[in-house]
């Protein structure tokens, strides 16, 4: 019913350097398409007010879910689409839980094909029914898991998906997706608390998923749709002075969100489970692939809009591929606010500092480079870490539990790509050669194209088996992933 992942890719990538980005189609079809990730649709549901999805909330400690992944027919963007759905919808279920808490989940997969479940961002065990990526759950199988929160887990939004190499992509863009919330002890005085899945897809003229190019695939595939909460656009509405709580999951595949929201006051509270010592004004928050952000969002009179400002994530094909092609611009949501102006929800409490582990001299320091070439099944070509293809048999990292690591990552490649370390989170002490001033945690960092990154690791808690990957999903399934395994 459940294993490692058996198939073995032992091809070495080579020399490449900054040659160029290039790809590995595995298990993904290759159409023909043309490249087609230029304006993205509006769909046909614009205007709708924003629904928030179904919330499953534990009880005395525990919460019990049962998780049905089937390919279901839901409306989606003012249309009806073959989705692959958690429990009938997209997004799946909020979970909702404490620290301390244990969540069980039994998965029933009603897909033609395997899959697993990956609870992106908690700090909960890599092995047995955990948060074990090298699972495999056949078609028609079902799975027991158990996800035990330590009592001192970090709040805030976390989410989860499937994690099965090879599959991932395919998986998260058909729409198998949904938020993990930990809630805090004290509550944030808020008007309103929303969850924002931010995801994409492209869709077929019969509501299929489409197809997709090589080129695609090499770039990182961004979906003509653009969707918050499985809609196309809706309406986000409020009274002038409410402060509402948004909590922001990019779930997209490979595109980043530059997100922003004129006309509002805006304040981070964080990013992942990093957390602001105190609101922080801001004009817009980048998030790669996989990211989260807490903010808080002051309401002013009159009608604006929730969005993404484009970023530039670099180029592949040896740079023939224009940048505007990449992550643009678009709107995602409109805001609008009237009616009586709202009394003032009250003040924001202060918040214990994040830990820092900088007063630490690392126990070990170690180096990781990105690469891309070629090396693919049947000379396709393949993304990787340290001249290597993805293999699920090969430890690349070996760790001592309990200690302190500091981690380089190297990107001499053309794009930038985002860093995720399962199950340990990262605090980030240098970006672009200069240190980072505040204890900044992430589960997902952003590796600049020829830039580099450090982060810390502590690994006191938690002995296992896990990966670490490129969060352009795409680019993880053609081998840009690694295993580590801490150990005592």
């Amino acid at each position: 019913m459940s294993g490692r992942i058996n198939r073995r890719q032992s091809l070495q990538l080579g020399a490449i350097g900054a040659a160029g980005i290039v790809v590995g189609a595995i298990g993904l079809s290759e159409t023909g398409l043309p490249w087609t990730t230029g304006p993205v649709s509006n769909g046909g549901d614009s205007g709708l007010e924003l629904m928030q999805p179904e919330v499953l909330r534990s009880a005395n400690g525990v919460l019990r879910i049962e998780l049905v992944l089937a390919e279901t027919e839901v409306e989606l963007a003012g249309a009806m689409a073959r989705m692959l759905t958690y429990n009938g919808s997209v997004p799946g279920p909020t979970w909702q839980v404490r620290p301390g808490d244990r969540i069980e989940v039994v998965l029933v997969n009603n897909l033609d094909a395997a899959t697993n479940l990956h609870t992106h961002g908690l700090a909960v065990s890599p092995e047995g029914n955990s948060d074990n990526p090298f699972l495999s759950i056949g078609a028609g199988e079902t799975f027991d898991y158990l996800f035990e929160l330590p009592e001192d887990h970090p709040t805030g939004l976390f989410w989860y998906h499937p994690h099965l190499h090879g599959s991932v992509t395919d998986q998260i863009f058909g729409g198998l997706y949904g938020a993990i919330l930990i809630e805090d002890e004290e509550e944030i005085p808020v008007s309103r608390d929303r969850i924002l899945i931010i995801s994409d897809t492209t869709l077929t003229s019969d509501g299929g998923i489409a197809p997709l190019s090589n080129e695609q695939v090499m770039m990182g595939r961004e979906g003509e749709l653009l969707l918050v909460n499985g809609q196309s656009r809706p309406q986000l509405s409020a009274r002038p002075g409410e402060r509402e709580r948004w909590r922001v999951v990019n779930a997209c595949t490979s595109r980043y969100l530059r997100l922003a929201a004129p006309e509002t006051d805006l304040q981070l509270l964080g990013i992942d489970a990093g957390r602001e010592s105190a609101p922080r004004r801001v004009d817009d928050v980048v998030l790669t692939p996989g990211n989260r952000a807490d903010l808080l969002v002051t309401m002013q009179s009159g009608t604006s809009e929730l969005v993404t400002l484009g970023y530039d994530r670099g180029s592949g094909m040896m740079g023939m591929m224009g940048n505007d092609e990449l992550s643009g611009p678009a709107t995602l949501a409109t805001v609008v606010v009237d009616g009586d102006e709202s009394p003032s929800p009250g003040d924001v409490p202060d918040r214990l500092p994040d830990p820092d582990l900088r007063d630490r001299e690392p126990d070990n320091r170690r180096e990781i480079v990105m690469v891309t070439g070629m090396g693919g099944m049947g000379g396709a070509m393949a993304f990787g870490f340290d001249n290597k293809l993805f293999d699920a048999e090969r430890i690349d990292q070996s760790v001592t539990a309990g200690t302190v690591e500091e981690w380089t990552i190297q990107n001499p490649t053309m794009m930038d790509h985002p860093f995720h370390l399962h199950v340990w989170p990262m605090q980030i002490t240098e970006e672009g050669g200069q240190p980072v001033e505040d204890p900044a945690w992430r589960d997902v960092v952003n590796v600049p194209n020829h830039g580099r990154i450090k982060v810390l690791v502590d690994f006191a808690r938690h002995s296992g088996r896990s990966v670490y990957h490129c969060h352009i999903l795409d680019h993880e399934d053609a081998g840009m992933m690694g295993v580590v395994t801490s150990s005592s």
